[in-house]
């Protein structure tokens, strides 16, 4: 795969060109660019398979520099020396990124996982969802679900609840019939927003928004209001109830 390294940062781009080289010998870096504006060259002359690019440069980002690129047909990879507000929205987005001073073992398996499938326009839609959660923020409403089809992209509010299925999980949606989504559980919940998504069993996550009634038991049941039951472990029963003012 062809790849361009686009950051400010001299000491950033040797760095990762060093960790590429020794680590990654199916990468072959052809071009560089210290910001924005030759990064757009680079890539409309080089036309690369992947591109890592620097969020934070001056005069213009890196999702400024997206912007003026009509067609992204490469694979693209975040970097950031700041686990800030916009990694929410690029794992939403189902993006990689790699934070600086950049892992091996981070670098490789992102670069494994990319090598294996193709690059395609899908990156067009990615940044749409990822343009639509930052220009929203302190609110992500959109989600990219990657699925044995592809990635699939959903409101947030569309969600009911989920339900873990080995390395898998199921989603129940108000609008669209359920689909098994290749990420687990807790993959999920470490990137739904807390102020709406609650998981009361190890093996659900449920949408607040969506809560028909509570059945009091042991831990007791919450019925949604499509008509399925989720158990509440015993261990979460109070936290639960607080959070619905019970």
């Amino acid at each position: 795969m062809k790849a361009i390294l686009i950051d400010d940062e001299p000491n950033g781009r040797i760095a990762l060109r060093q960790k590429l080289k020794d680590y990654c010998p199916d990468i072959e870096v052809v071009g560089e660019a210290e910001n924005g504006r030759k990064g757009i060259e680079r890539i409309q002359e080089l036309k690369p398979d992947l591109v890592f690019l620097d969020i934070e440069m001056p005069e213009m980002d890196g999702f400024e520099m997206l912007i003026h690129i009509p067609e992204k047909k490469f694979h693209l990879v975040f970097t950031t020396a700041y686990d800030h507000y916009a990694i929410k929205a690029i794992k939403y987005a189902a993006f990689d990124y790699l934070l600086k001073p950049i892992d091996i073992d981070e670098l490789k398996a992102t670069v494994e996982r990319l090598t294996s499938m193709p690059a395609s326009n899908v990156t067009n839609k990615k940044l749409e969802t990822l343009e639509q959660n930052l220009l929203s923020k302190p609110f992500l409403n959109k989600i990219a679900i990657p699925t044995t089809e592809g990635l699939l992209f959903f409101d947030l509010q569309n969600i009911v609840h989920l339900e873990a299925e080995s390395n898998y999980t199921n989603i129940y949606f108000d609008n669209h019939p359920k689909l098994m989504a290749s990420r687990t559980l807790k993959d999920f919940e470490e990137i739904l927003p807390t102020d709406t998504f609650f998981r009361p069993h190890n093996s659900h996550i449920i949408n607040l928004h969506f809560i028909k009634r509570y059945i009091r038991g042991d831990g007791g049941q919450v019925e949604m209001k499509n008509g399925n039951y989720v158990l509440v472990s015993r261990r979460k029963k109070e936290e639960f109830l607080k959070l619905i003012g019970r």
